[in-house]
């Protein structure tokens, strides 16, 4: 073999060694392995409903519901469940979406539901009621006849959050505490309580202002008028909680006075004198046709206007107002000797 042919044999021989050498010291290319995704988030469902109800989900029974009427569902499958919460019986249809929170308000309307009550306010030493959150039909009651304007149309509002309330209207006693520990005086004194001799009398002629610095003052606040004819109603969907003469005192049957708190029956939600015996101040403005635009999630009232709202009706009223919607208004700097206040204080 030519010299020149063996010299080419022996160099692609050299090159071709050397390349397998090389290729034995790379290491081999390794894809990558993917990153796990995130876990899911599991589901939850949140009931919101009446005290100690008893809740099923798919006909099983997932728990009872806290003294505030709130229960978690774990972990819920994805997809169409059907839902029931009995005290009265509640049911509907619910989705669950995965990685989703559902949140469900089941009011169960005509209930009277065993008050929660707590120890008593140590500023001014009245007792207030656990409201749970809830939704209700507010204004004109189904039947009622009597209603007028202002009072339409009947609307469904939803309060997504429980809130105590005073279980009586400020009572002569509470405000002397606040007048005493804030310096101001007390409001001139009407014929039928003689210099606030009566302090289990219900405290009258005071304006909104007056009102609305109590109840800061007692770590709280005015009802919005939702929340009060909430309260109201006590899960009644009557246009009231009982019969006229015996739950509330209005001109036939008051002598022309106010008279002691809690001397009535109360209602469905342990409030006493919810109609009758005063008007009570609430937080929000007064617009007669508010009802047709109402937000149906926690309205707060009317954003404008010179006149406050007030309710729960007085003692020289006539049977006709004595309803759970019947509305009434005034300037805040108004008062009378049948205007008071009931206070709220929200969940702590």
């Amino acid at each position: 073999m030519p010299r020149r042919a063996c010299m080419l044999i022996l160099t692609f021989a050299i090159v071709a060694a050397a390349a397998l050498a090389a290729a034995a010291q790379v290491p081999p290319q390794v894809t990558p392995k993917p990153a796990k995704p995130p876990a899911a988030k599991p589901a939850q469902t949140v009931v919101q409903t009446s005290p100690n109800a008893e809740v099923y989900l798919d006909d099983e029974y997932a728990g009872r519901a806290s003294p505030e009427g709130r229960l978690v569902i774990p972990n819920p499958k994805p997809g169409e469940h059907d839902l029931r919460v009995s005290l009265r019986d509640f049911r509907r249809k619910i989705t669950v979406v995965a990685g989703k929170e559902l949140r469900i308000v089941a009011t169960l309307e005509g209930l009277s539901p065993a008050p929660r009550l707590s120890a008593g306010n140590a500023r001014d030493g009245l007792k207030y009621v656990w409201i749970p959150a809830g939704s209700f039909m507010m204004g004109c009651s189904p039947g009622d006849n009597e209603c007028f304007d202002d009072e339409k149309p009947a609307h469904r509002i939803t309060i997504s959050k429980g809130f105590w309330v005073g279980q009586t209207s400020v009572t002569v006693g509470a405000y002397k505490r606040f007048a005493g520990a804030t310096g101001r005086k007390m409001p001139p004194s009407p014929n039928f309580n003689r210099g606030w001799a009566n302090e289990n009398m219900p405290i009258v002629d005071v304006t909104w202002d007056d009102a609305k610095e109590y109840c800061t003052w007692a770590g709280g606040r005015l009802l919005t008028e939702a929340e009060w004819e909430y309260a109201g109603r006590g899960g009644s969907t009557e246009a009231r909680y009982g019969n006229i003469d015996e739950i509330a005192w209005y001109s036939h049957n008051s002598e022309k006075q106010p008279h002691e708190v809690a001397q009535k029956p109360a209602n469905g939600f342990g409030l006493f004198d919810v109609l009758g015996n005063i008007w009570e101040w609430v937080n929000d403005r007064y617009d007669p046709r508010y009802y047709q635009s109402s937000p149906s999630l926690d309205p707060a009232g009317p954003t404008s206007g010179d006149y406050r709202v007030l309710r729960g009706l007085s003692y020289l009223v006539g049977p006709r107002y004595v309803r759970v919607s019947t509305r009434f208004s005034d300037l805040p700097d108004d008062w009378g000797y049948f205007y008071g206040a009931r206070c709220a204080r929200d969940a702590e």
